[in-house]
């Protein structure tokens, strides 16, 4: 009875996404009839209004645009080049990974007879198959009559290498790199070599011979006899920990074999480039008097000791007064004095302040949410953080922003929808003397 009533329900369920498909590309086309109507010749300027229709429904959704603008542009691939897998979505034949499956591996056939073909015989596998198998069996079958050869197709795909940054939980992230495989195999298998060796050199506790126990002074006996022999240090470490640490070293620290800098463009080449990481850390966890609070970029939580020893190494960092009940910034110090204004709104802001972005300062810039070329001072309360592609947009349609006196946002779309982003909160840590409510909170004692 519950199986059915599952089966029931998921099929509904597919059903409503394939409306939600169609009329996702329903946008789409009004978009880009748009673009066609505006007759711009300039890329940037030509995705305008498919990055403006994105923004609308990702307010109206709370989701990110750039999420939005991928799902737009993939809805209308696919009611455009395969219709017939949106028809079986709605008829509840196959399933939404099942159609993510046909069009990550279709959308390489261009000849439109061919994949037509294509998709029939991977629809008839699809509907008694799992999307795992299914994508195997299309990707092959799709590589069998492709009629472009692998070498240039390799040399395209070859451009859209890159690195990403995903925040997990516990103060970890994952790092990944697109590249050719060829190239990452080749670094997973050199890693992985590296930490055997290391491994074979450094031993795991577990690893040692009865006789290999060392005294107070991190000494072993050599059996039956009173001569002393250094150890070599414990590596607790797996084989795939010690990779990471490897890959970590080797990326923070090493200099590039192909160096095409100068001693003028770049004094002490590319190795000499350090990474610089933006850290918002409460005094009380700096000061040790608590485990939490510390993050980076204001994006992903870190873990305290972290904090700590990065603020030690810091050549200069940011103090930050904040209200102890709002968290309203009030002032900013530096030590190593920069731009006031740069200093307060990075404190304030923490990332691009558009709805629902989080892309660091690091890629950002500052506008005048008053244009500055309309009047527009620049002070703070005209001030904030966008990132680069929310910038442009801001100022190159008609989406407005205006900003209250608490540094709350209020951005209005082309069609009117209007929402307030207020200042990213902020950890607030009261000593136990400030423990009623509305007591002040102590300068010496305000977090960072």
């Amino acid at each position: 009875m519950l199986v059915a009533e599952i089966r029931a329900l998921t099929a509904e369920a597919e059903r409503l996404q394939a409306r939600l498909i169609r009329r996702r590309a329903e946008v789409m086309k009004i978009a880009l009839a748009e673009v066609e109507r505006s007759g711009c010749r300039a890329s940037r300027e030509r995705e305008m209004p498919v990055r403006s229709v994105a923004l609308e429904i990702a307010m109206a959704t709370k989701t990110h645009d750039l999420t939005v603008q991928k799902e737009l542009g993939d809805a209308y691939t696919l009611t455009e080049k395969f219709s017939s897998t949106v028809d079986a979505l709605e008829a509840g034949r196959i399933t939404l990974r099942h159609v993510q499956a046909v069009l990550d591996t279709g959308i390489v056939i261009d000849d439109d007879e061919t994949r037509r073909g294509w998709e029939q015989i991977v629809l008839s596998r699809a509907e008694k198959d799992s999307p795992g198998r299914v994508r195997a069996f299309a990707r092959e079958l799709a590589e069998s009559v492709h009629p472009e050869g692998m070498t240039a197709r390799h040399a395209r795909a070859a451009q859209q290498r890159g690195v990403s940054v995903r925040g997990l939980a516990d103060g970890m992230a994952e790092l990944s790199v697109i590249l050719p495989a060829t190239v990452a195999y080749g670094i997973r298998d050199r890693l992985r070599r590296q930490a055997a060796m290391i491994r074979a050199e450094m031993p795991a506790s577990g690893a040692r011979s009865a006789s290999d126990v060392p005294d107070a002074r991190g000494a072993g006996h050599l059996p039956g006899t009173d001569r002393e022999y250094p150890l070599a240090p414990r590596d607790d470490r797996t084989l795939a920990q010690i990779g990471a640490d490897l890959c970590a070293d080797l990326l923070l620290t090493a200099a590039p074999t192909i160096d095409p800098t100068s001693e003028a463009t770049c004094p002490g080449g590319l190795g000499a480039i350090r990474a610089q990481v933006q850290i918002t850390v409460p005094v009380l966890t700096l000061l040790g008097h608590t485990d939490a609070g510390a993050a980076v970029a204001g994006r992903s939580p870190i873990d305290p000791e972290s904090a700590r020893r990065l603020a030690a190494h810091a050549p200069g960092w940011d103090r930050v007064l904040c209200d102890p009940v709002t968290g309203t910034v009030l002032e900013v110090d530096r030590y190593s004095p920069t731009a006031a204004q740069r200093r307060y709104l990075a404190a304030r802001d923490q990332h691009c302040r558009a709805p629902g972005c989080r892309a660091p300062l690091t890629r950002c810039q500052l506008d005048h949410n008053h244009e500055a070329r309309d009047g527009g001072p620049t002070r703070l309360t005209n001030l904030s953080y966008l990132c680069v592609r929310h910038h442009t947009l801001k100022t190159e349609t008609a989406w407005t922003v205006t900003q209250d006196r608490d540094g709350s946002l209020r951005f209005e779309s082309p069609l009117g929808q209007r929402t307030t982003e207020a200042p990213p909160p902020r950890v607030m840590f009261l000593p136990d003397s400030c423990d009623t409510p509305g007591t002040p909170l102590p300068p010496d004692a305000a977090p960072f």
